[in-house]
Formats: C-alpha cells, sequence, structure tokens
C-alpha cells in the first residue's frame, strides 16, 4: 500500500463490499489448487475481528484465517487476494485508531513471515512480536525475510 498516512482505513474496514458472499468458480486450475469451487469472500471487519481474538502468545497467519472463514462458511476456500489486503486494512485502521487495537502483529504470513504491508513495516511487527518474547530471524541475504522462529508450536486455534 502506498500514502497510507492520507488514507481512512477505518472507513475501509466498514466498508464490506456486499460481503460476506460465495461464488462458485469454474477455472480447473483454481479448483484444484484450492480443492473445490466454493470461494468465500470475508468482509473487511470480519478479519479485524479474527485478529483480536489471538491471545497474547499466540500467533496466527492469513492462512490459518483464511481456513477458519472457509470452514465457518461451509465454504471450500477463502478469496486468497482480498484476505491479504484486508488484513492489512485491519492493522492500519488498528494504528489509526491508536486505543482499542486489536493485535495485528500476531498475524503472520504463510511460512510465519512477518508483514512489510502493516504499519511500521517488519521493524515494528517485529519489535512487537520480539516484546511478547517470540524469536525473529532473518532469512536470506539480498531478498531479505523475516520469519518467527517456531511459530508453529505457538499458533492460535480458531473455534
Amino acid at each position: 500500500m502506498a500514502n497510507e498516512d492520507k488514507k481512512d482505513f477505518k472507513a475501509m474496514l466498514r466498508d464490506s463490499k456486499d460481503m460476506p458472499k460465495m461464488q462458485i468458480i469454474t477455472d480447473q486450475k483454481s479448483i484444484e489448487k484450492y480443492g473445490g469451487n466454493r470461494m468465500y469472500f470475508a468482509p473487511p471487519m470480519d478479519y479485524d475481528a479474527a485478529m483480536r481474538r489471538v491471545p497474547y502468545g499466540k500467533l496466527t497467519t492469513v492462512g490459518d484465517i483464511r481456513a477458519f472463514f472457509a470452514a465457518q462458511s461451509g465454504a471450500d476456500f477463502t478469496e486468497p487476494i482480498t484476505a491479504g489486503i484486508f488484513v492489512s486494512i485491519a492493522a492500519w485502521a488498528s494504528y489509526q485508531r491508536g486505543e482499542d487495537e486489536p493485535p495485528w502483529w500476531r498475524t503472520l504470513k504463510a511460512n510465519g513471515e512477518l508483514n512489510p504491508k502493516y504499519p511500521g513495516g517488519v521493524e515494528a511487527q517485529k519489535e512487537k512480536l520480539e516484546a511478547e518474547g517470540h524469536i525473529v530471524l532473518q532469512k536470506g541475504r539480498t531478498n531479505r525475510k523475516y520469519v518467527v522462529k517456531d511459530y508453529e508450536k505457538v499458533l492460535y486455534k480458531f473455534t
């Protein structure tokens, strides 16, 4: 995202964009990739609510949230592009609110990777995660990524 300081993420968070909704997809490659044809779209506010559920010391991934929404809605999968966008919107809306901040830093990308699109980038997320006792490792020399060590051991189970 660009120009975050000029955007009203709180308004974006409240804009449901006619979601939730279910869509039947027909593209065979997508059906094979995601394991079915029923694709669910969750509204931004649902991502905010899911991120709020992750307690101190626990972590989740965007994929875990998507799997929870799919199971909850009876879908085969939750649409991945909007999921990534809406998680970032929830994080930025939280940052703009200042108080009543859901713990956005506990939501990781796939494979425990930190999200550079969050407020303050990976540095801010790293600082918050380390303050909660997590160990953040740098991977790669030129294409650096940051991941939480053993994140799988502290994943929050959505129910």
